[in-house]
């Protein structure tokens, strides 16, 4: 049985960071299923959102190597129900005049974005879960999607509480 689990990974903004950190999760045998990367509220502290899928092994010891990694700072892992998690996509749909108004229709219904349009195409802009995406990629896969663009899932948790720079 596999399960999907979101952390959160302050690490110190540096070069090789990142791949040192996700050489540890290949090593592990573990596929990451997202991975975003960005600055935080702290300079020189960027935070790594990463989104594992584990079979068997139990993902607390890729932690505890993590937490060994001179860069790690801390690793919090978002528990669903106490966190709000939202990716973005850009989408390139085909919308000549045929169908453009069902297009729009439906990009309005997912509260997204038209951001650029030619005459043969629009590219749309949606955030929000990984369930609403792939339910707008559905639903325009019909006028016929010729390009995807994905982020990495991003995640915080709720309330006051936040995940503070300090070791």
């Amino acid at each position: 049985m596999s399960t999907t689990h979101t952390l959160s990974v302050l690490v110190e903004d540096k070069p090789g960071v990142l791949a040192r950190v996700a050489a540890l999760f290949s090593r592990r045998g573990f596929n990451i299923s997202s991975l975003a990367v960005g600055a935080t509220e702290v300079p020189e502290i960027s935070r790594m959102t990463i989104v594992v899928t584990v079979e068997e092994f139990p993902l607390e010891q890729v932690t505890k190597q993590l937490n060994k990694l001179i860069n790690v700072i801390k690793i919090v892992e978002q528990d669903p129900a106490h966190s709000v998690a939202r990716e973005l996509i850009l989408v390139k749909v085909r919308a000549d005049v045929t169908v453009r108004s069902q297009v729009l229709e439906t990009v309005n219904l997912f509260r997204a974005k038209v951001i650029d349009v030619s005459p043969e195409a629009v590219t749309v802009e949606a955030t929000g879960t990984r369930e609403k995406l792939e339910a707008l990629l559905r639903m325009l896969d019909t006028y016929g999607i010729r390009e995807i663009v994905q982020s990495g899932v991003v995640a915080v948790g709720r309330g006051p509480k936040s995940i503070t720079a300090t070791r």
